[in-house]
């Protein structure tokens, strides 16, 4: 097994863990906080949009069963990379779609993603930042659409259809659509 991890901001953390945490060969997503200047920095501080930071994922998974440039294809067509500091009614700098790469590798494969996402119209805002300090969120923000998200009227709204397209638009990489041995 080739473990990897990719760091990736794309909106609100909660959407974005439930996304790849229904990803074949995913091992795990730990949602968090990267990018900022303030040190071990609270959901109330980041929310507040002073710190710099924004909420993202981090993902640890098997690279001989999904590739970066394949993890990059489902995060961009999973949330909006064409909003500058915002998904939806999250505004802020806290919810900027952002890469975080932790090589060189997969620094080249970002620009290379966001080249592969602008074939498909609209402009690519999504932004490459140094690595940096990762902050793990709260304990309550962690695997959140298994328990509280299912009763959260905003998790309801916006997080069935990014499972959706997932489902739909990567059939072949979604733990729910594949098929069930028998």
């Amino acid at each position: 097994m080739a473990t990897e991890v990719a760091t990736f901001a794309g909106g609100c953390f909660w959407c974005t863990e439930a996304v790849f945490r229904d990803v074949i060969g995913v091992e795990s997503v730990e949602s968090g906080y990267i990018g900022g200047t303030v040190p071990n920095p609270t959901y109330k501080q980041v929310c507040g949009g002073d710190t710099g930071h924004a909420e993202a994922i981090r993902i640890t998974y098997d690279a001989d069963q999904i590739s970066y440039d394949e993890m990059l294809d489902i995060f961009f067509a999973t949330h909006d990379p064409t909003q500058l500091n915002r998904q939806g009614n999250d505004i802020g700098t806290q919810y900027r779609s952002a890469i975080f790469p932790h090589d060189a590798d997969q620094e080249a494969r970002a620009r290379a993603g966001i080249e592969r996402a602008g074939e498909s119209g609209g402009k690519i805002v999504t932004t490459i930042e140094p690595l940096g300090e990762w902050y793990p969120a709260e304990g309550y923000h962690q695997e959140y659409w298994e328990g509280e998200g299912q009763r959260n009227p905003y998790c309801m709204a916006v997080i069935p259809p990014k499972l959706q397209k997932l489902r739909k638009s990567f059939a072949a990489r979604s733990k729910a659509a594949a098929p069930t041995a028998a």
